[in-house]
């Protein structure tokens, strides 16, 4: 394990005595979206340098899947702090939870503790940190606030189908979810690759979509990429009746190209 004094006075380094700040600093770690080997080197020696590391907690009020990915990583003394982030489309329940989740994290700062707040994939990629952080800025503006960037999940899932995720002039369209399906027919029309993120609530519709549209083979789909879970499926032509989890990825490449 690194020790808190590890790097000290070398470039880079979290040495506290470089920080003008009374107050300590929020990281926000992108610690990929399942493989803990995926994490950065500047992701774990922040990490392992803090002295407090906030995630979002699961259904159950425990640490959830982030902490789950760099448990192993970090020392037995650090503060773990789950904070309810609810998966709710209703603008004030999440603004509500995001303040007080900002709250908690600024009492800790506010004390001159550095806190990570670990995320699945990547901080700034349809993160909840981003949420966590601007709560965070209004409550003490003094704060810093660092991202330190990760894998996200559709490069995790394109190299699981060892294909890339776009070539030369190709455009690319992500849909962070669809609630009208509408929204992949038009995205299709200008992009040459398409990436429907947590598609499961509407994966039957956008399956016949496809379909009519002659793309299935073009099609993959990535669950619970980079866990003991994943499933690949290259093609969408026998996923007709499929029921994928909420981890996964759709990924549909009008020119198809594979290793």
């Amino acid at each position: 394990m690194v020790p808190n004094n590890a790097g000290a006075g070398m470039p880079g380094s979290l040495d506290r005595a470089e920080l003008s700040s009374p107050w300590g600093r929020l990281w926000g770690i992108g610690v990929g979206p399942g493989d803990g080997e995926w994490l950065t080197l500047k992701g774990l020696k922040v990490l392992q340098t803090v002295e407090v590391v906030a995630c979002p907690q699961n259904r159950q009020g425990e640490a959830g899947m982030a902490y789950g990915i760099v448990r192993p990583y970090l020392r037995s003394e650090q503060v773990v702090v789950p904070l309810h982030l609810p998966f709710v489309r209703d603008p004030a329940q999440l603004h509500q939870a995001q303040t007080a989740a900002g709250q908690t994290l600024v009492t800790y700062l506010e004390q001159g503790q550095d806190v990570a707040f670990i995320t699945e994939g990547d901080a700034s990629f349809y993160s909840t940190f981003s949420y966590v952080a601007q709560a965070v800025h209004r409550l003490a503006p003094s704060v810093d606030i660092t991202p330190v960037p990760g894998v996200c999940s559709p490069l995790a899932a394109v190299a699981a189908l060892n294909m890339p995720l776009a070539l030369a002039a190709e455009k690319i369209a992500v849909l962070p979810a669809l609630y009208d399906v509408a929204e992949l027919t038009q995205a299709l029309a200008w992009a040459e690759v398409v990436v429907v993120m947590k598609v499961a609530s509407v994966f039957a519709q956008v399956w016949q979509q496809l379909a009519a549209a002659e793309l299935l083979e073009q099609s993959s789909l990535v669950e619970w990429v980079g866990s003991a879970q994943e499933k690949l499926y290259p093609s969408l032509v026998p996923l007709e009746n499929h029921t994928p989890p909420y981890f996964s990825i759709l990924i549909v490449r009008r020119h198809d190209y594979r290793f």
